[in-house]
């Protein structure tokens, strides 16, 4: 029997505990077979599983992210994780990491106990809505994107994001992409923008903090709202807190991280 040391990191979540988005965070010293790596994030049960392992140089990992279901290319609060982890806990006088990922190479910084991706930049080309979509989802949307990897569809209030209900089976049947609901904040809410991400095909009904869809979101509220700086939440029932910034062809994304558990896994 092999073990492995695992850790539980809430991302996103301003350092406030039970806030943000629980990451699974794995290092290893090499790969194990596929098959291993989805049955370790299946049975962690958590929205994603990051495994990490060192690619010969100091401070240079590779990183693959796992939902309980699927691997997906890009993940935004599992890549927080485990730069936390490393930059905390295995090397805690790196001041930067480097992964090597599917979407490829991507750093992390670290400044104080905030940490910032550099992430690709996504644009948005409006689409059309897919067959039962504003029903499964709970309301029609006033514009409707294509943007990456995510459907985007935008509404007029924070109150309407909170109030979407979706039917996750008719959603996972309308569109096996993940659909991103935004709207523009509010100044009480200290959020130049909101939004909730639903990816029940992925195995996620609701991710409760998405860095990874805020590539499509900085961008599209930077041009509407002339700023490339802005605060962001996420409305789910956790909360996620997140400070981006449009820099063109790149996305820095900021935030948090707080260790929740730590402990050893055995296969």
């Amino acid at each position: 029997m092999k073990s492995l040391d695992i850790f539980e990191v809430e991302a996103f979540g301003a350092g406030l505990p039970f806030r943000g988005n629980p990451a699974a965070v794995v290092p290893l010293d090499q790969f194990p077979p596929d098959e291993t790596l989805a049955a370790i994030a299946a049975a962690n049960n958590l929205a994603e599983t990051a495994f990490i392992v060192p690619n010969g140089r100091e401070g240079h990992y590779a990183l693959r992210w796992f939902t309980p279901t699927v691997e997906v290319p890009l993940c935004g609060h599992a890549t927080l994780a485990a730069a936390f982890v490393i930059m905390t806990i295995l090397q805690p006088h790196l001041p930067a990491v480097t992964f090597d990922t599917l979407s490829g190479l991507l750093a992390v910084t670290k400044a104080g106990n905030v940490l910032t991706l550099d992430f690709p930049s996504y644009g948005a080309e409006p689409a059309a809505l897919p067959a039962g979509f504003a029903g499964a989802l709970g309301a029609a949307p006033r514009e409707f994107h294509r943007s990456g990897g995510y459907f985007m569809a935008v509404f007029e209030t924070p109150a309407d994001i909170l109030a979407l209900a979706p039917d996750f089976k008719a959603l996972k049947a309308a569109t096996p992409i993940a659909v991103i609901a935004t709207a523009k904040g509010t100044a009480d809410m200290g959020a130049d923008f909101v939004s909730r991400m639903f990816a029940p095909a992925q195995g996620i009904d609701e991710d409760p903090v998405t860095g990874s869809a805020h590539c499509s979101l900085a961008p599209f509220w930077a041009a509407r709202l002339g700023r490339d700086r802005l605060e962001a939440r996420q409305l789910s029932s956790r909360g996620g807190f997140l400070s981006v910034e449009s820099q063109g062809s790149r996305v820095a994304i900021s935030g948090q991280c707080r260790l929740y558990l730590e402990g050893r896994i055995h296969i």
